[in-house]
């Protein structure tokens, strides 16, 4: 009952004052009737034209509505939140807007991006009329203006950026709709708010060669680390035997930990060339061997 009172522009309050005075002619007619009193048929007949008024003239404006009230075609007040009277027959409610925040949602359907890549996008507004005045006189239809002027402007978005921007730096995108719709509809007392970005379609053969281009990037740097860390190993290398070459005796303390280092697993046989045993020192190496527990074979 309350959708039926706002959408009409009546109000509950009126309603039942109009019944009350309708009820009142009612009770003035009978009188008249019974007490052959002429004065009274005047006063229902009174009431009854104050009663049929009284919808007319009395409104009530919710505390997020505005109503736009004018005095034979011309703009008199801005009325609401609450109760205003207004004179029936020479002033009219043109129209009544809702200042609470609303959403608008547009997309953008095979949008060719700067890279000439279709793309569809889909995005949602946050708008809020902050004029109900300028919202109600300077244009016709602001939900359709804004719907209209939030497409256009996504699609140029798109057509002025990269592919890759679009998908990286999606919070960019929503500053700069925001900026070029709002700039646009600040001209009819609308807000934008704020423009979020929900979804950026990419064609599925493009997303093929994306995620092939993705791995391949990928396979390229671990090929690229792979190689550095051989030559970090190499250089190690070379460092190690230029050390071993200036001191022999590195090198022999070196071979010795090896030996010691395979025998730590038992049940393991060495085998060992006589000539890199007659290059280490052989009591050293048998003394490691034996203190390990483990055969050795030359």
């Amino acid at each position: 009952m309350n959708n039926y009172f706002s959408a009409k522009g009546t109000n509950q309050l009126a309603f039942v004052l109009a019944v009350i005075v309708l009820a009142l002619a009612v009770a003035a007619g009978w009188v008249a009737y019974d007490a052959a009193w002429r004065g009274g048929y005047l006063l229902a007949a009174v009431l009854v034209i104050v009663a049929i008024l009284i919808p007319q003239a009395i409104k009530v404006a919710d505390q997020w509505e505005r109503a736009v009230v004018l005095r034979l075609g011309k703009l008199t007040a801005i009325r609401g939140p609450g109760l205003f009277v207004i004179v029936p027959f020479i002033d009219t409610v043109a129209s009544w807007l809702d200042q609470r925040i609303q959403t608008t949602e547009i997309n953008a359907e095979t949008a060719l991006s700067k890279d000439t890549v279709p793309v569809n996008i889909d995005a949602v507004i946050f708008w809020q009329i902050h004029d109900p005045q300028r919202a109600a006189l300077e244009i016709t239809n602001y939900r359709q203006a804004i719907t209209q002027v939030a497409q256009t402007s996504l699609r140029e978005v798109v057509g002025s950026s990269l592919l890759s921007t679009l998908l990286s730096e999606r919070k960019q995108g929503d500053q700069l709709l925001r900026d070029e719709i709002g700039r646009k509809t600040a001209e009819w007392g609308v807000a934008v708010l704020s423009v979020e970005i929900r979804d950026i379609g990419v064609p599925p053969a493009l997303q093929d060669a994306m995620s092939r281009q993705a791995q391949a990037e990928r396979e390229k740097l671990a090929r690229v680390l792979l190689g550095q860390a051989e030559q970090e190993i190499a250089a190690k290398f070379v460092e190690a035997a230029e050390t071993y070459a200036r001191t022999p005796a590195a090198l022999q303390l070196r071979a010795m930990n090896i030996i010691y280092e395979t025998t730590k697993e038992r049940g393991a046989t060495i085998l060992i060339p006589t000539s890199m045993v007659d290059a280490m020192n052989p009591a050293s190496a048998m003394g490691i061997v034996a203190a390990a527990g483990k055969p050795l074979t030359a």
